[in-house]
């Protein structure tokens, strides 16, 4: 996906790769944030959406539900959605209790572009 951003924006700009012009440059110029920090941002967002919810809401539900006897697959463990959010989380110094105030939580996370 980000390839295919920065070919459009490449385009937009008329540059092509053989310019060697960064993607950064490139990303500034045309006044576009990254496509991973959106996504972190919409990701964050959805966050506080589910965390204002009410207790007995059936997505808050899901978070209460416990796996028994559940056998992993070997390899590398799978990124579940709360640690991804525990690390954006971390990254934008938020804490679970700012995610209550919307106001908050849209101006600590808001990426421009």
């Amino acid at each position: 996906m980000r390839v295919a951003k920065m070919r459009m924006l490449r385009w937009m700009c008329g540059c092509a790769r053989r310019d060697r012009i960064k993607n950064e440059t490139i990303r500034d110029r045309v006044g576009v944030a990254s496509v991973e920090d959106k996504i972190r941002e919409s990701r964050l967002r959805w966050f506080g959406h589910v965390k204002r919810r009410s207790i007995d809401f059936h997505v808050r539900r899901c978070e209460r539900l416990a796996m028994e006897n559940l056998r992993r697959g070997r390899g590398r463990p799978k990124k579940y959605w709360g640690e991804v959010i525990r690390q954006d989380m971390t990254l934008f110094q938020l804490t679970e209790d700012m995610t209550l105030d919307r106001r908050v939580l849209r101006s600590r996370i808001k990426v421009e572009g």
